[in-house]
């Protein structure tokens, strides 16, 4: 029997790898008709406002294409495909939607569960892209690697960074606090491990790896990390509970002259906040990848400090999440196929 799948890919998770790990996972039993939307090269819906999709965000596309798309189909798989009450009451047929992504922020889930939709994602599918991120802006700031590339693009050459005053530091002299040890977070303390940093991790749901304590990784309270960290590197998920927990108390708290680090969700930050502490000197610099609006608008404050380092979202993007995501999917839709229970249900 020909099951019929619709995938909606775009320039990061394309439908074409999307559709050769199925056919590795699934063997040609589908009948696969796939779409490739404009993301990221148009931005997506990233909040609330459109009528019809609420509880939505961070999503590609409008709700009658992507329905007129799917049509018959019982299995959706896609990363940012929306999907709301009014979609699902239009497609009686779906029953399976994988979504190639740690959270399915783009679908209804109350809506799915009322219909009888089983949604599956694909959690930790960028952990390693956003480690080894992680590590190379900690090193672009703690090695002066940024500041010497500026200065050499306006035609300075900055000598005085030999000074013992001015040059960097290495990870084996520091005590790197990681917030946040999940898929991400221990990564990063596996990658640390290697250069010999002091590590302290604060996460307040979870203990150690056995490795890790036994390597000397201490888990501590968020002050301790802060007192003691000479660089605070965020990797938690966005709750009621860590929204904005770095702030100005949390800044005036950390080591003068600590570097920042966030590669995790803009919400976790007060921005502000964080202005105050860096144009004051109070914080040595910050490597920020992730915002609270994005794009950021172009007079944003933080863009005009000297000690701020700003890539646009970018650390998970990596060819290896690509196929990794489109691997977790695949042996998802398998499941689903063979009727054994799924490996990641939402």
């Amino acid at each position: 029997m020909t099951r019929s799948v619709a995938i909606i890919g775009d320039h990061f998770m394309l439908p074409e790898v999307f559709e050769t790990k199925l056919r590795e996972a699934c063997g040609d039993a589908l009948s696969i008709r796939t779409r490739k939307d404009n993301w990221p090269d148009e931005p997506m819906e990233h909040g609330y406002a459109v009528a019809g999709m609420d509880g939505l965000k961070e999503y590609f596309g409008t709700a009658g294409d992507v329905v007129d798309f799917i049509a018959d189909a019982e299995i959706l798989v896609t990363q940012l495909a929306p999907m709301s009450r009014g979609m699902l009451e239009q497609l009686p047929n779906l029953r399976l939607i994988a979504v190639s992504r740690g959270g399915p922020v783009n679908i209804d889930m109350q809506a799915a569960r009322d219909h009888g939709v089983l949604v599956v994602n694909t959690p930790g599918r960028n952990s390693s892209a956003v480690a080894e991120f992680t590590i190379g802006a900690i090193l672009a700031e703690t090695r002066k690697i940024r500041v010497g590339h500026e200065a050499l693009r306006t035609g300075a050459w900055r000598g005085d960074l030999y000074r013992a005053d001015v040059t960097g530091r290495e990870l084996n002299e520091m005590t790197v606090g990681v917030i946040g040890y999940g898929n991400i977070g221990t990564k990063v303390v596996r990658l640390l491990r290697a250069f010999g940093a002091r590590i302290l991790v604060h996460d307040p749901y979870i203990q150690l790896a056995p490795e890790d304590a036994a390597a000397g990784v201490e888990l501590v309270a968020l002050e301790r990390l802060l007192d003691e960290a000479d660089i605070v590197t965020l990797h938690p998920r966005v709750t009621d509970e860590t929204r904005g927990m770095m702030n100005a108390k949390t800044f005036a708290r950390m080591k003068p002259g600590a570097l920042f680090v966030n590669t995790a969700r803009g919400p976790l930050c007060d921005y502000d906040a964080l202005y105050a502490a860096l144009a004051s000197g109070r914080l040595g610099g910050a490597m920020l990848e992730t915002f609270a609006v994005e794009p950021v608008p172009a007079d944003w404050p933080l863009l005009q400090l000297p000690n701020v380092t700003l890539t646009p979202h970018i650390a998970g993007a990596s060819v290896r999440t690509v196929t990794y995501a489109a691997e977790q999917a695949a042996e998802e839709v398998r499941r689903y196929l063979a009727k054994e229970p799924p490996r990641n249900p939402c």
